[in-house]
């Protein structure tokens, strides 16, 4: 496995490669990011992963500093899971002085995460186009966690016809049911021992839901009494929506379904999802 600092380096050693798979991360990877690794061995001949956390994405007052970044750990994890080649470029490589350019996505990058954090898929867009374009992939791959990220995304690629296939693969998550993210490693054991409530929410309203609710509130309120057993917890948003649409529904029909949450608990952020079926 190699690694990487600069565009034009990541480009020789691809020069000429047709079985390209991606796999974009800020690093700090456990085995959710292990998961998108192994698909894309299993899906193409060559693994390419990137390592950036991306400045415009993170808002004035979020952990831009403070994320955590630990690359030799990152490499070992990349290695074992059968990545190729780590891009790691640092800031001035992807927005050198100059640049002045950004994306802007409508449509399913406006509700939740739009309405919560202005400019984060600005960012989120603009980054991952540059790097598409940089790797030129015929895949890429994003873990379901990040829901609304995906859909995003694949407006992205589709509305400016972009050749690169989107792949979103399922959410890995702790026994406990927390959904694996960098951002867990800010809990100490006993916060994180109780992080699982968001899991359980999510599971009480997909159960109302399988036994016969099709009333979206009272789906809902299923979780919120779980939600509200957290003290500690202050619960940003927690939604049905149309999985293809992200609109919210009242009445649940035929299409899929998706349950959307995002809390702060002891300050650490979480979002997360849960598909009804």
């Amino acid at each position: 496995m190699q690694v990487v600092h600069t565009i034009s380096a990541l480009r020789e050693l691809l020069q000429g490669q047709t079985s390209v798979g991606f796999v974009p991360t800020m690093g700090f990877l456990h085995q959710g990011h292990a998961s998108l690794i192994r698909q894309a061995r299993q899906d193409h001949q060559t693994v390419v992963l990137s390592i950036f956390v991306n400045p415009t994405q993170f808002g004035p007052s979020e952990d831009f500093a403070s994320y955590p970044r630990d690359l030799e750990h990152d490499m070992q994890i990349a290695q074992e899971a059968g990545a190729d080649l780590i891009f790691a470029p640092d800031v001035r490589e992807m927005y050198p002085e100059g640049f002045a350019t950004s994306i802007e996505v409508k449509g399913a990058a406006l509700p939740l995460e739009g309405e919560k954090r202005p400019g984060h898929f600005s960012g989120v867009a603009t980054v991952v186009l540059k790097l598409l374009n940089i790797v030129g992939a015929q895949s890429a791959y994003f873990g379901e966690k990040d829901f609304q990220q995906v859909a995003v995304i694949r407006q992205l690629v589709r509305d400016l016809n972009h050749p690169t296939r989107i792949v979103a693969c399922p959410t890995l998550r702790e026994e406990s049911g927390l959904a694996m993210s960098s951002r867990n490693s800010y809990f100490t054991p006993e916060q994180k021992s109780r992080a699982d409530v968001i899991y359980r929410a999510l599971m009480a309203s997909r159960a109302a839901f399988q036994q016969g609710e099709r009333n979206a509130e009272a789906i809902l309120e299923a979780g919120r009494v779980v939600l509200a057993r957290e003290e500690e917890l202050k619960l940003e948003y927690f939604t049905l929506v149309d999985a293809a649409t992200l609109q919210q529904v009242e009445v649940l029909g035929e299409r899929d379904h998706r349950l959307l949450v995002a809390a702060r608990l002891f300050n650490v952020r979480l979002i997360d999802n849960m598909g009804l079926l």
